[in-house]
């Protein structure tokens, strides 16, 4: 029988890799994630290695970029950008490329995946307890944005990181059996990203400490897409086991 974890607190989708998310009452859940979810990301041209992405823990103050849509323009990308300092760019202008390349020191070029641009898999969640938790450890104000979640979830239970114990497990949200569901595949192992201040960009390094002391630096999941649906704020949340879906 499936159990009920909680309900949908809060879904967050981030157009561009590191720039701030947008909080969204539901979404569409495809084969590759949240609908319009890092689609967009800036490459390092003079990185050769795996992963050539320029992201905040690099740059803190990519994260106070701001993707934005023109109100005449349908689809899920942004088509510019507000500056930290209020300007606004073109996404796909030379401007945006070059201010970025500036305050990071080297070139870059913004790039465009069709199925998204992720480290570990497709969908993070994570329960407002474990962000609680995490915070108030590091005495920090509990901001779920420093953790950049795909679906933040209020447990029934209440307790941190019992997210561990999804793994190997299904989620899904909302009844029925056309629900959408999510194969929980791995712990989420955090980066030096939970240390910025999404609002200023300013450093707390005593944020990923904690994450580190009390739970072996994990905090949330990262699952993998079982079945495509329409997220809600407020629908429930269920853990199956693997072999049901």
């Amino acid at each position: 029988m499936p159990i009920k974890i909680g309900q949908i607190e809060a879904i967050f989708r981030y157009p561009v890799k590191s720039m701030r998310g947008e909080r969204l009452e539901n979404a569409a859940l495809g084969w590759h994630g949240l609908d319009g979810d890092r689609r967009l990301a800036f490459r390092r041209l003079d990185e050769r290695g795996g992963f050539p992405w320029l992201t905040a823990s690099k740059l803190p103050e990519l994260i106070l970029f701001t993707p934005q849509r023109s109100k005449d323009t349908s689809g899920e990308l942004p088509t510019h950008v507000l500056t930290p300092e209020g300007a606004e760019l073109p996404m796909f202008g030379e401007a945006l490329s070059s201010e970025i390349g500036r305050r990071h020191g080297s070139p870059v070029e913004i790039m465009q995946l069709k199925h998204g641009i992720f480290d570990d898999a497709s969908v993070s969640v994570i329960t407002s307890d474990t962000v609680r938790e995490v915070c108030r450890l590091a005495g920090k104000d509990g901001d779920v944005r420093r953790f950049r979640p795909n679906i933040v979830v209020r447990s029934v239970r209440a307790v941190p990181f019992e997210e561990d114990e999804w793994v190997g497990g299904v989620l899904t949200f909302g009844d029925g059996n056309d629900a959408p569901a999510v194969a929980v595949t791995m712990h989420d192992v955090r980066c030096a990203m939970v240390n910025i201040d999404p609002d200023n960009g300013s450093l707390a390094p005593e944020v990923l400490k904690a994450v580190f002391r009390s739970n072996q630096n994990n905090a949330g999941i990262y699952g993998t897409i079982n079945r495509i649906g329409r997220l809600a704020v407020g629908q429930t949340v269920f853990l199956h086991s693997s072999e049901i879906l």
